[in-house]
């Protein structure tokens, strides 16, 4: 049901993390990347749908862990969450996640879930574009989709390549 990650995968969401973090932990699993985030942060909220999992690892939590046993598309958020991570390579509920951080004013997000690799920081405060206004370029949308716009191949730089522009509406929004 679970699989841990590597440990350069926990090292790179642990270098993101700062002593002032309020973090919430999406899917916790068993807590292993939620100890190693309480050592650093102020306060960690792990939160685990499956409660079995969560009771077998619950043994000597520090004292700012707390675990939520809930479903993540339902629970309400803690509202004085700073940073939120997700590490769920094949998640179908991006949006919804990003959209509940948003409103409990969560101010980044750290995850692998849109790309599907590696592990991106999200600025859930920055402002967002739209499709439309994108004439050519790699995008990551709020919905979770990502990909590369076609244009003009002269407008095609180096600068435009690297550039992951962040939307808040694209063609999979509007399907």
């Amino acid at each position: 049901m679970w699989a841990p990650y590597d440990a350069p995968t926990y090292q790179l969401i642990l270098d993101q993390i700062n002593s002032q973090d309020i973090v919430l932990e999406i899917g916790a699993g068993d807590l292993r990347l939620s100890r190693k985030i309480a050592q650093i942060a102020k306060k960690v909220y792990a939160l685990e749908l499956n409660q079995l999992l969560l009771e077998r690892s619950s043994d000597d939590l520090a004292a700012n862990l707390e675990t939520i046993n809930g479903d993540a598309r339902m629970v309400s958020f803690p509202n004085d969450i700073t940073v939120a991570v997700l590490l769920m390579r094949h998640c179908t509920h991006f949006s919804l996640y990003f959209d509940k951080l948003r409103e409990c004013g969560c101010q980044r997000l750290i995850t692998n879930a849109r790309w599907g690799m590696n592990v991106e920081t999200i600025n859930l405060e920055s402002p967002r574009g739209s499709y439309q206004n994108l004439q050519i370029g790699w995008f990551a949308c709020r919905c979770g989709n990502r990909g590369f716009k076609t244009g003009p191949a002269q407008l095609l730089t180096e600068a435009v390549a690297d550039q992951v522009w962040e939307l808040d509406s694209c063609p999979l929004c509007r399907a």
